[in-house]
């Protein structure tokens, strides 16, 4: 009897054992959300009070949308992949996007050509990425840790095409690089603010930001963005672009913080257009061979271009302060548009200073920069930290006089381009004090006080805890000041 009530058991837990399937919208022009999915495939999505379980791959067609609107997390099952062909909004204040097991991650997502994609305030862990086949694509204020190769194998936002839209974000500690292209796609994107930190933990030959080719008329951006590596993973540059198989390279570069990687920038091909304006880059010397990097900026081209303009730029503590390579041309100072105003210190390795390397054969305009932080130089003393014609007959002359010996007490119009970011703010406002200001102050629109703080030089972040609305900052010392506009969202 004990053994027929076993059997019986037995073949019963057999036909209640559940079976995780697949699922598809249908394709009718209607907008799902998670608990729509639940109840159309209870054995795709699962729900336990705000916690959502995806136990099958799920396909949103090409007329639905799927839109997730409350906070929630959803917990995703090993290997499986989300794929968009409609569109997918995440849209509310905190959403966690996770794998069931964070030792067995999910494939991550694909958004196919012509989706719709707009992501906010989202951490999204533990997968294998963001596959982005559709140039529209927004994603603002989230958080991207600890993923894995999966449904992209070159970064963990891998785009396409068009002109995407990633800003706010922090992208940190995954395998892959952050955000990166293939280099025959054709992507201007418009990278801002985000800090990007530590990933490529794969450690391959790869850098944090690794881009392919532009649009021609609209430039990619890469603005107001930190970007850290980790001095382990020794093989992870900072920002590269490449058109090695043909193509644009429109790009501007300006006002980010580049340190603790294998290099700082690099450019490889030819250059239509490049601007490279007030960066920091610092100390980008991780893997300690001046033969494969370390570079602050490198340009290796095949073909001459006169509009690579860098200005403005504080470059401090790499093995090299910017090296050309090939038939690599730029424009670091001149007197016409570039006002030059770089500043060098301690770029150097085997003892040796090279504050500019150029190994190539073209003439460099490189004025009004200053070559050696911190001291009243002597045109002798730039010579030595500058290698050109000088040093090498072959090679192209560098004209640097004349020089500055520091940056400060510059052109009341060069204070003028100081700024903040983010802007419009939230929490907090980040700046570079180079200008030896003293105190920010913050007025209201009808001219009264706010906010009186002292700043110190370099970096600072400002709290901000104001309501909604416009605000005037100023920006002073005893011998000059400069007023900017402040929206708090």
């Amino acid at each position: 009897m004990k053994k027929i009530i076993l059997s019986t058991l037995f073949i019963f837990l057999t036909f209640t054992f559940v079976i995780a399937q697949d699922y598809t919208t249908p394709n009718t022009g209607v907008t799902w959300t998670l608990d729509d999915i639940a109840a159309a495939s209870p054995t795709t999505i699962t729900i336990s009070g705000s916690e959502y379980t995806l136990l099958g791959n799920l396909t949103i067609s090409e007329n639905d949308a799927v839109i997730i609107d409350s906070d929630l997390t959803l917990l995703i099952d090993e290997a499986k992949l989300v794929t968009v062909f409609g569109a997918f909004t995440v849209d509310s204040n905190a959403v966690t996007i996770t794998a069931l097991d964070e030792n067995t991650p999910y494939d991550g997502f694909r958004f196919e050509e012509f989706s719709e994609i707009d992501i906010q305030n989202a951490t999204i862990e533990y997968g294998g990425g963001l596959r982005v086949l559709t140039e529209t694509f927004s994603i603002d204020n989230c958080t991207l840790t600890n993923n894995v190769a999966g449904a992209t194998t070159s970064a963990v936002i891998q785009l396409s095409r068009g002109m995407p839209q990633i800003t706010n974000n922090t992208i940190a500690q995954n395998d892959l690089p952050a955000i990166g292209s293939a280099a025959n796609s054709v992507v201007s994107a418009y990278i801002f603010n985000n800090t990007i930190e530590a990933n490529n933990q794969a450690n391959g030959n790869r850098p944090q930001i690794n881009l392919g080719t532009t649009m021609a008329a609209d430039p990619l951006q890469i603005i107001q963005n930190t970007i850290i590596g980790d001095p382990a993973a020794d093989q992870t540059g900072g920002i590269a672009i490449a058109n090695f198989v043909g193509g644009d390279i429109n790009v501007i570069i300006e006002n980010n913080t580049i340190r603790d990687n294998r290099y700082g920038i690099t450019i490889l091909g030819t250059v239509d257009s490049a601007e490279i304006i007030n960066n920091v880059i610092e100390d980008n010397n991780v893997q300690g061979d001046p033969n494969l990097g370390g570079s602050g900026i490198n340009l290796n081209s095949s073909s001459i271009s006169e509009d690579v303009i860098v200005s403005g730029n504080e470059i401090r503590r790499n093995l090299w302060g910017i090296t050309l390579q090939g038939e690599a041309s730029i424009n670091l100072g001149d007197d016409a548009s570039n006002p030059g105003n770089n500043v060098f210190a301690e770029n150097g390795n085997s003892g040796e200073i090279y504050a500019l390397y150029n190994n190539t054969a073209n003439p460099i305009s490189a004025k009004s920069n200053c070559w050696i932080e911190g001291q009243e130089s002597t045109p002798e003393q730039v010579e030595d930290v500058i290698f050109h014609s000088v040093d090498d007959p072959a090679l192209g002359e560098v004209t640097f006089d004349p020089f500055l010996c520091g940056i400060l007490g510059v052109a009341d119009n060069t204070v003028e381009n100081f700024s903040f970011y983010p802007n419009p703010v939230k929490n907090e406002i980040n700046f570079n004090n180079i200008y030896s200001f003293s105190t920010v102050e913050i007025y209201g629109v009808q001219g009264n006080l706010i906010v009186s703080e002292t700043i110190s030089e370099g970096q600072n972040s400002l709290s901000i805890n104001l309501p909604s609305g416009l605000y005037f900052v100023n920006f002073s010392n005893d011998l000059q000041n400069v007023t900017k506009k402040m929206v708090v969202e």
